[in-house]
């Protein structure tokens, strides 16, 4: 069976990341040296590199200070996501600052795209079994899908209960949306990580192909994949954090841009509405 993965980009600057703005606060976000524009750029000419489409997930606050930016993803034949306005974690929020949050980014991020986006990823992916009442406002909003649960334990995030692959959240015509969950692989009783990020950064690549064949292969679905700007930028300045911040977030910078090369030489990628698509022509989903 021949697969077809997901890739995406979360499109923040490094001192969006949850390490870094918990320590400094997102009042100071516009102090900072922002290295968004041309770290997306070094992403958008590596796909060219490999003739490869992607999602892009974009921070409005980026889309509003950078509207020429969105406009050149999406020149280059791109997806435009939504990525949240303030980058929070949405269990943090109540139910109506989630909604005026991620329509106030949609607004911004659509009038910069000058198309209507359907796909959502959530800061963090930060939708978890305590915070999926966020999946409701996000269809009252327009959205069709959303890339924001991961099917592990972590400190941060995580829904391990949830399905590994795609599916539908709501058993209606009125309250239907897809959900494209952050990659796992399935060893015993666990799943693993592996797809994008701090995984793909730190942990060997020998493991992220084995964990690719494996879900390629043996399940039989796509990968999603994903990782941010800032992660192919070794020369971004240090912010002192405390050090598992610092582990996760700054190991293997400088290794970042030749991984992704690796899996976008090895596997084929689309982005993340047309596994949407492929799905929807004839592959059952699971009702969640």
């Amino acid at each position: 069976m021949h697969i077809r993965n997901g890739l995406s980009v979360d499109v923040e600057d490094y001192f969006h990341a949850e390490a870094i703005t918990e320590n400094l606060g997102r009042s100071n976000w516009n102090t900072m040296q922002s290295r968004i524009v041309q770290n997306t750029h070094r992403v958008l000419d590596l796909f060219s590199q490999y003739n490869v489409r992607a999602t892009f997930f974009i921070l409005g606050w980026a889309a509003e200070r950078f509207p020429h930016l969105v406009r050149d993803i999406r020149s280059r034949g791109h997806e435009i996501g939504c990525h949240s306005y303030w980058h929070r974690l949405i269990y943090e929020l109540t139910p109506d600052e989630f909604r005026e949050d991620t329509r106030r980014a949609k607004d911004i991020i659509e009038s910069a795209a000058g198309v209507e986006i359907i796909g959502y990823r959530a800061p963090s992916i930060s939708i978890t079994e305590r915070s999926q009442w966020a999946l409701e406002i996000l269809q009252e909003l327009g959205f069709r899908y959303d890339s924001s649960i991961f099917p592990i334990h972590h400190d941060l995030y995580g829904f391990p209960g949830h399905p590994r692959f795609l599916c539908h959240h709501g058993r209606d015509s009125k309250w239907n949306i897809v959900e494209l969950p952050i990659s796992t692989w399935r060893v015993g009783f666990l799943n693993l990580p592996f797809g994008g990020g701090g995984y793909l950064r730190i942990l060997p690549l020998t493991y992220t192909h084995l964990a690719f064949r494996r879900v390629n292969e043996c399940d039989q679905q796509p990968v999603i994949v994903y990782f941010h700007p800032w992660e192919i930028d070794p020369e971004q300045p240090r912010v002192q954090i405390p050090f598992r911040s610092r582990f996760r977030h700054y190991t293997n910078l400088d290794r970042m841009r030749k991984r992704v090369g690796a899996l976008l030489q090895s596997y084929e990628f689309v982005p993340l509405c047309e596994l949407l698509e492929l799905n929807q022509n004839g592959n059952p989903m699971e009702i969640v």
